[in-house]
């Protein structure tokens, strides 16, 4: 989910039988995390040494990172029934909570790259558990494990099954949240128990122009997906507010390709170059040399080049707040922020074919409170009463019109309003780009652990 640039500090420098193309069309089966259909897998090696790139334009800056772009070809082997201990098979859609399947909670690890080349340390050592029961608290990596997991499943369900041309946004959306709530084990439906696990921020499908912050709203209209549209969806799973943010763009239209390669590149390129001490200007001017090396040929002899977008920004995440107080632009910028041991951050780029620069659009995406406002001098009686709701559901998590509804709430836009006026809730509008122009967004979670940096959310498709 992105950052949006604080005022006053930008950055300078749609139904056929198509379908849809995967996240990661060139991937192979990636050794990281686990697929809906090998559930029973345990930690991996994240180094994929087998793996050739033969695009030159996504080398440069991108590192050990790149290397999970492309596997050299291979025998294909049988894949596994989706299954765990005790021959418990997975069902589709996805429905039994994915404790069942990791009883003692050993869920897959994520791909593991090491600060420097030595690969004995991508080994977990004495020392970097000791460390990371000092830094981070017990069930830190448990939870940020199982979540990963349940947005590896959820999303892969949703690429193979749901997200084809002709499919409706409201379904495809349905699709994911309720696969979270299946897979979490939390409905969300009872006083309290989103902030157990759940949806980490509401679903986010961007079509074109559109760039971020879209999500389907109760007695909207609906969108169809259209074989020619460029989507990206964009969505948090979080397991006591550790917060998995990933997204992906898919497209069945070949003329696109290069958008989504130079986008998936520019993120590879940018956790390449994260970890301890990393320092966002340098991250950011890595990733827009990658991502604007790419053009687009749309035909007529018209070519158009990928443009970093300036004015949104990727983040550090904190337990509850999917946007913390440090931000990654994906261009060159003057930042004097680094990043330090021990924090999470969604590493994401958002590339366009028009001006890479993006404005707030009519609508609503969702909302959040806003964490250290006072509620005291509020005084309409259906605000302190949405306020509560939302407190108690909640916390600071963002959330969406569904949501409330989900709950069983009515009649909540006039208590809303109250609460955006008085700064206590702020609300998120679509953002887009030039109409007719196309974004491609991807994203990765990564823990930055003391000896090297734990891409969570990485899995075979991207």
């Amino acid at each position: 989910m992105g950052s949006k640039s604080p005022e006053g500090h930008q950055q300078q420098a749609n139904g056929g039988d198509t379908a849809f193309k995967p996240a990661n069309p060139d991937s192979k089966g990636r050794q990281n995390g686990s697929s809906s259909a090998d559930l029973d897998r345990g930690m991996l090696d994240g180094g994929d040494d087998d793996e050739d790139d033969d695009d030159s334009q996504g080398e440069a800056g991108v590192g050990e990172a790149a290397a999970v772009e492309k596997k050299k070809k291979r025998k294909s082997k049988k894949k596994k029934k989706s299954k765990s201990k005790g021959n418990l098979e997975q069902t589709v859609p996805p429905t039994i909570p994915l404790a069942k399947f990791y009883p003692a909670a050993d869920y897959p690890h994520g791909e593991f790259i090491p600060y420097d080349k030595d690969e004995n340390l991508a080994r977990t050592t004495g020392e970097e558990e000791r460390y990371n029961s000092r830094v981070w608290d017990e069930n830190f990596l448990q939870d940020y494990r199982h979540a990963a997991e349940i947005h590896r499943q959820v999303r892969q369900y949703a690429q193979k099954e749901v997200i084809k041309p002709g499919a409706s946004f409201f379904a495809i959306t349905q699709a994911i949240e309720e696969g979270v709530y299946n897979l979490t084990g939390h409905q969300g439906k009872e006083t309290g128990d989103v902030l157990n696990a759940g949806m980490g921020f509401p679903t986010g499908l961007c079509v074109n122009e559109v760039a971020a912050h879209w999500t389907p709203n109760p007695g909207g209209k609906d969108i169809i997906l259209q074989a020619e549209d460029v989507l990206s969806v964009d969505f948090g799973v979080h397991v006591n507010g550790r917060i998995v943010d990933s997204a992906f763009t898919v497209t069945s239209n070949p003329t696109y390709d290069p958008l989504l390669k130079a986008v998936r590149n520019a993120t590879n390129t940018g956790i390449a170059h994260a970890g301890i001490d990393a320092r966002m200007k340098e991250i950011g001017a890595a990733i827009q040399e990658v991502m604007e090396s790419y053009e687009i040929d749309v035909g007529g002899g018209k070519v158009l080049p990928v443009k970093a977008i300036n004015n949104i920004t990727g983040h550090n995440i904190l337990q509850y707040r999917i946007h913390g107080d440090k931000q990654i632009p994906f261009v060159k910028n003057n930042s004097r922020q680094k990043m330090e041991e021990g924090e999470v951050f969604a590493i994401e780029t958002f590339g366009s074919t028009g001006r890479g620069y993006i404005n707030d659009d009519i609508g609503i995406y969702g909302y959040a409170r806003q964490e250290g406002v006072s509620a005291k001098h509020l005084h309409n009686a259906s605000a302190k009463a949405l306020l509560k709701t939302i407190e108690a559901n909640f916390g600071t998590l963002p959330f969406c019109r569904r949501y409330l509804e989900r709950l069983g709430v009515e009649r909540y836009h006039l208590g809303m309003k109250q609460l955006i006026d008085n700064g206590i809730v702020q609300d998120y509008p679509p953002m887009v780009e030039k109409k007719g122009s196309h974004v491609a967004q991807f994203e990765h979670t990564i823990l930055l652990h003391s000896g090297g940096k734990e891409v969570i959310s990485r899995g075979e498709d991207y």
